[in-house]
């Protein structure tokens, strides 16, 4: 059995509508300077009403299918966005089926907007751990611009929400970009801060909660969140960088490019500084927005298309998640 596990491929799929900055300030009513500067987002892509998580994962998945064996792949995970096409319903068989992947089993993990970095490590604990296994397929989608109530100024965090879909081969091996070691921290105290208040078993779906909007993602006490998530926000990312890389026997120097999470502007840019690296050694998703566990995949993608990796790099993949979760994993491109 190998002792390496690498990426052999990454693609991505992008909804044909498109939210610009302008569209969302007229929906938010937040000025389109404050939207483009603070948030960071010169638009997003919108899926239509009938395209689902599902169908956007099938499409981010099939090139990297193309002259590949079906069965070789293993296993199909899921560590996409939580609002699929169905409630109490699980995207990977779906998937599985129609990429006509039968020999592959198929499983599920969760850790909101943070699953990036934690897929991979998950699922090079497997390949590592169990040598029957020779690739697995992870496929990822957000349609979560769906959820969001641009009237409710309580949730205004998450007017960067934004739809598309990630997919990534690992196989055993080091015959591409080496997934490394991974570092990941929770902080189980802001598990109640942000949700969809109603359709689980604490408010069931009503007439009541239909028509007081309570579908929407929320946050009770954005300012108490605020006020605890601030201080420790930059610390926590540093620290699961730290870790991931000096796991992987490297130090932060180390480091050639960050592919970060869509955050506003400010902490892009506050943490490229914190870790000595200029804006071309990542990449800022404002013409992409928020795609929840997808973006680190997205900016990865995007950065090797515009030829900003090279072979060698030291990559740290990085993300974070409402309940909350800071997670990183480094590769070695």
């Amino acid at each position: 059995m190998s002792a390496d596990v690498s990426i052999a491929g990454i693609s991505t799929y992008f909804p044909a509508g498109y939210q610009t900055s302008r569209e969302i300030a007229e929906a938010t009513g937040i000025p389109q300077e404050i939207i483009e500067q603070r948030f960071g987002l010169r638009g997003k892509h919108i899926a239509a009403a009938d395209e689902h998580v599902s169908d956007m994962a099938v499409k981010a998945a099939r090139p990297l299918l193309d002259g590949f064996d079906p069965s070789e792949i293993d296993a199909v995970v899921y560590f996409g966005s939580a609002h699929k096409d169905y409630y109490l319903w699980t995207c990977a068989p779906k998937v599985q089926y129609q990429l006509g992947l039968g020999h592959a089993f198929t499983v599920e993990m969760m850790a909101t907007s943070g699953c990036g970095p934690v897929a991979l490590k998950v699922t090079r604990d497997m390949l590592l751990a169990d040598a029957s296994l020779r690739a697995i397929l992870l496929v990822g989608a957000c349609r979560e611009s769906y959820i969001i109530n641009y009237q409710n100024q309580r949730s205004r965090f998450a007017f960067n929400f934004a739809d598309g879909a990630a997919a990534v081969l690992l196989r055993q091996g080091d015959d591409g970009h080496r997934v490394l070691a991974s570092a990941i921290i929770t902080d189980g105290s802001f598990a109640e801060d942000v949700s969809i208040p109603a359709g689980g078993s604490v408010h069931p779906a009503s007439a009541q909660t239909i028509e007081h909007r309570m579908h929407f993602l929320d946050v009770p006490n954005p300012q108490r969140m605020k006020d605890r998530l601030d201080p420790i926000s930059m610390d926590r990312f540093l620290e699961v960088i730290r870790r991931a890389v000096e796991r992987s026997g490297f130090t932060l120097a180390d480091i050639d490019f960050l592919a970060p999470l869509h955050t506003k502007r400010s902490l892009f840019l506050a943490l490229l500084e914190r870790l000595g690296l200029t804006e071309a050694q990542s990449f800022y998703l404002e013409e992409f927005g928020h795609m929840s566990a997808i973006d680190p995949f997205v900016v990865l993608s995007e950065a090797e298309r515009r030829g900003r990796l090279r072979a060698g790099d030291l990559v740290v993949a990085l993300s974070a998640g409402t309940g909350y979760t800071w997670a990183a994993t480094a590769i070695q491109w």
